[in-house]
């Protein structure tokens, strides 16, 4: 189950911006806020960890993420190859090699 946790933490500055993308790597940070998204993620865990680090977090939102109707699935894109595989040189059966 993918879900999505908001979390409203202190930015005084860019170095504890820093520290909140440490903690959560792949997370989204922007006024205030850390935006989470990703599988088996512990709300409470992030925010005591965001909260020793930062000294303040709190949980703004937990959420889960459904896929849109509108979203339609990638479509592989047809591709030949123009390259055709010729072999170099045939092999006939009296032995000798002919071009």
């Amino acid at each position: 189950m993918k879900q999505k946790i908001v979390m409203k933490v202190q930015l005084n500055s860019e170095k504890c911006r820093t520290k909140a993308l440490k903690i959560a790597a792949k997370a989204k940070v922007d006024k205030g806020q850390v935006e989470v998204i990703g599988n088996g993620v512990d709300a409470v865990c992030l925010a005591k960890l965001l909260k020793n680090k930062l000294g303040f977090a709190t949980i703004v939102v937990v959420e889960e993420v459904k896929k849109s109707a509108d979203e339609k699935p990638a479509v592989p894109i047809p591709w030949t190859s123009s390259y055709v595989h010729y072999p170099l040189c045939h092999v006939h059966h009296d032995g000798f090699y002919r071009y």
